[in-house]
């Protein structure tokens, strides 16, 4: 794995190279970039996937400046990896954390297309019980580590409301002890997941989040599951019909995290995408 440095820190990413469109493809809190392994053998071979790991829990290197670790610290840190790696035309890929749209609202100039994937919306930041109950150990002291803690036991992992509302489907054991590690080790990780999780936008700036979407003119599939538990499936047909160019597309048999319960159809999706926009140009 490569790493950046950036003004917040160093950052590491998988690139795999390409002379083919730019997917920067984003995960969730206290997930790592291996969240899109199972999709990348499916997409077109000449695609580029950057994948960096945000600073969001299983994050191996903390931060430099702690401060950043905050929603709109790493919508920040995304549009600094896309300057200092010169990625353009970028299609940006959302899963889960959804705090990426404060990117496209702010700062669109390197990305021309953009995927929201089973993510944060509207006013459900943090989406539900998992969510919500890291949001709440942060403000606990000692939680955040108890709440590590317990995240290798795979009881705790496949309970409703936590973990098993987030994957239908099992993943490997090895694949959650990765992402679970860096915050049960290491005290600087959990700061900066305690900074993050204190971070939640106000309802008025997730209104006015919101409001600013509406202006963005480029290409957006909306890929939701419809067994979500935590991201309404309301809110997928609300972001299609928010968006100008936006689209949704449904997926069976899933819940949260899409790549990895149902990474042929997500695949399929974003290749759509991209073939979208190529017909239009025509």
């Amino acid at each position: 794995m490569r790493t950046v440095e950036l003004p917040a820190g160093h950052i590491a990413y998988e690139d795999s190279g390409g002379d083919g469109p730019v997917l920067l493809l984003l995960h969730g809190v206290m997930m790592d970039a291996t969240v899109w392994d199972r999709v990348l053998p499916m997409l077109p071979s000449n695609v580029r996937c950057v994948r960096p790991v945000l600073p969001l829990g299983s994050h191996r290197i903390p931060l430099r400046r702690s401060e950043m670790a905050t929603h709109h610290g790493v919508a920040t840190i995304v549009g600094d990896l896309m300057e200092a790696l010169d990625l353009r035309d970028v299609t940006l890929v959302l899963n889960d954390w959804g705090g990426a749209q404060l990117l496209l609202a702010e700062r669109p100039e390197r990305v021309t297309r953009a995927a929201l994937v089973a993510c944060e919306a509207f006013e459900n930041f943090p989406p539900g019980l998992p969510g919500k109950m890291i949001a709440a150990s942060a403000a606990i002291p000692g939680a955040m580590l108890l709440t590590a803690q317990l995240q290798r036991f795979q009881w705790f992992r496949r309970a409703p409301g936590a973990w098993g509302w987030m994957l239908k489907h099992p993943v490997p054991r090895a694949v959650m002890d990765r992402w679970f590690e860096p915050a049960r080790v290491c005290s600087a990780v959990r700061r900066d997941l305690r900074t993050f999780a204190a971070s939640t936008p106000s309802r008025s700036e997730l209104r006015d989040l919101t409001e600013r979407l509406r202006s963005l003119d480029m290409p957006v599939l909306v890929a939701w599951a419809t067994e979500d538990r935590l991201m309404p499936r309301e809110h997928g047909r609300a972001l299609a019909e928010l968006l100008p160019q936006g689209y949704l597309v449904e997926i069976d048999d899933s819940y949260t995290v899409v790549p990895l319960d149902q990474p042929a159809s997500l695949a399929a999706a974003l290749t759509g995408l991209l073939e979208r926009e190529r017909e239009q140009t025509r």
